[in-house]
């Protein structure tokens, strides 16, 4: 294709016009971004709350240090205190930051995907299909039909069968709060529990994590029969091939991290955890993680940084993009829950960098109503 210089006098009107248009289209996109900014929706829907007809469901959101990450000192005796301000808050039903067995089956169905995260946060239930003959979604569906009619006193022997249902259903939590529901000298093998699955189940009790220390022992005091399952790892996407994109998207990001309000959320954290070993010490971590300024100070630390952070594939943007849809879905799945059951009184047990978001976009629910974990914990 041959090019030909334009003369002098056309090609000043065609830079006139081009420096025309761009001025045009940069007020335009201006004016659009300002509107955009600027425009608030009329509907409310966190205003429009009933009330419904009987009891509201009511949801406490306890932000929580991963209890994998505290010193090595940490002895789960501690947490006893904790545990009574819970109870005697009497939750009827108890959420976990785990993936529900369901979940879970359909991410093993796209591995170039969500390989990863199968390994990472998923159970392998080929031992308790190899125990009970069930396969993941049958034993949901067996789960759901033995709660439907589950009496009020259980023998051992239901309990132990329910357990390694449970097991199979991908849903390790719950079956971890038959277990401890069980007399000690009646946690063995039995009943479709297999000498493996006992043997897992008695190993999980000890794992360092809030699901076993704190939701399982909550929920057997407690007389419940079960926990939920309501993380969400569907936006997960596998880290780039490329080794340099991965260190640049690595190296954005913790650019970003570092700056005053990550420096004084690590100063806290070492406070508290130091002060641990001191009586009321796991009270007053409790505390601060909940108190009333900490999720601004998690967004300036950490998701407020990545969202300007300026690299040129815009790293930051997809990393906030990924913790607010993760956030949405785990909320969604704990709506789920209550639309089920409507009259919940609810306790969600999730790390603290969660909270901030999961009590924004439940409060926006007709018939959710929050409560102020500082009155739970005083």
């Amino acid at each position: 294709m041959i090019f030909r210089r334009p003369s002098l006098s056309r090609r000043s009107g065609r830079l006139a016009c081009s420096a025309l248009a761009g001025a045009i289209g940069v007020l335009l996109l201006s004016s659009g971004a300002t509107q955009a900014q600027d425009y608030r929706p009329s509907f409310h829907p966190e205003k429009l709350k009933g009330p419904p007809p009987g009891r509201p469901n009511e949801v406490l959101v306890l932000g929580t240090a991963h209890l994998s990450g505290l010193p090595d000192s940490f002895a789960p005796e501690i947490l006893s205190p904790l545990l009574d301000r819970l109870a005697s808050w009497h939750p009827t039903g108890i959420a976990t930051e785990d993936l529900s067995g369901l979940q879970c089956d359909g991410l093993r169905r796209y591995p170039s995907r969500y390989a990863e995260t199968v390994q990472y946060y998923c159970a392998d239930t080929a031992p308790a299909f190899r125990s009970t003959g069930l396969d993941l979604l049958a034993a949901n569906a067996e789960a759901d039909r033995l709660l439907a009619t589950w009496p009020v006193s259980p023998t051992p022997g239901q309990r132990r069968h329910l357990a390694a249902i449970f097991m199979a259903a991908g849903e390790r939590g719950s079956a971890l709060v038959q277990w401890l529901r069980l007399p000690p000298d009646q946690r063995r093998a039995g009943d479709g529990l297999n000498d493996e699955l006992a043997a897992a189940l008695e190993k999980f009790k000890n794992r360092r994590n809030e699901t076993c220390l704190v939701s399982a022992v909550l929920a057997a005091r407690l007389g419940l029969e079960r926990l939920w399952s309501m993380d969400d790892h569907s936006a997960d996407t596998p880290d780039s091939s490329d080794p340099a994109e991965r260190k640049a998207a690595a190296d954005a990001i913790a650019r970003a991290w570092d700056n005053p309000a990550t420096h004084a959320r690590q100063a806290e954290d070492a406070r508290l955890q130091k002060g641990l070993s001191e009586p009321g010490g796991i009270l007053e971590m409790y505390r601060a993680e909940n108190a009333p300024g900490v999720p601004d100070l998690t967004y300036r630390s950490d998701f407020g940084a990545a969202l300007v952070e300026p690299s040129p594939q815009q790293f930051g943007r997809g990393y906030v993009g990924y913790w607010e849809t993760r956030n949405l879905r785990m909320a969604a799945n704990i709506r789920d829950v209550l639309g089920r059951y409507p009259g919940m009184r609810m306790l969600v047990i999730v790390g603290s960098s969660h909270k901030g978001y999961l009590e924004a976009y439940l409060n926006q629910m007709h018939d959710v109503r929050l409560v102020d974990a500082k009155r739970v914990l005083r």
